[in-house]
């Protein structure tokens, strides 16, 4: 772990983490509401329920996998990894986040790193994630774990103004 490593451990999510990741979605949402791919009210409205069954398959498996950052209380950030049918042997890194308060302290290392040895041990020896353009201190704080921008420019998959910029790096 990180510099706060005797604070927060990361770990994936379990079904007994539903509610504590409900609450960081909705955290995730109204702080950095362009970074991700459903809105605050779309996420609100889904039922517990819900968010059980989608921490419920992140739980386990090779395609799919959430990573937290759990100091114990109310969780400061998130990672998750998926693997695409086009490209196999790369892991897509989504729904990066660390609360506001906890940035710059490991958190963000730590849960891309969760990711990595996932990825890794899954037989993906490459991570390869998206960032809206014009969010340097993102780009920046991937650039510091490894990433590279690789050139490629895609829409955003909801806000079609915005276009995102491709990272990768190896797993």
């Amino acid at each position: 772990m990180g510099s706060v490593a005797t604070l927060t451990s990361v770990h994936r999510v379990t079904p007994a983490d539903a509610g504590r990741m409900r609450a960081l979605r909705l955290e995730m949402l109204a702080d950095s509401p362009l970074a991700f791919l459903e809105t605050l009210a779309q996420a609100a409205a889904r039922s517990h329920d819900d968010f059980r069954r989608r921490v419920t398959q992140a739980s386990t498996g090779r395609s799919l996998a959430q990573f937290v950052a759990d100091p114990g209380g109310p969780l400061v950030g998130h990672a998750g990894g998926t693997v695409l049918a086009e490209a196999a042997d790369t892991t897509v890194v989504f729904a990066v986040y660390v609360t506001p308060a906890r940035r710059g302290t490991g958190v963000l290392a730590d849960l891309v790193e969760a990711v990595a040895d996932w990825s890794r041990a899954c037989g993906r020896p490459e991570l390869m994630l998206e960032v809206v353009v014009g969010n340097d201190r993102a780009v920046r704080a991937y650039e510091r774990l490894g990433f590279t921008d690789t050139g490629v420019r895609v829409r955003h998959p909801v806000i079609p103004a915005l276009t995102e910029l491709q990272m990768r790096r190896s797993a």
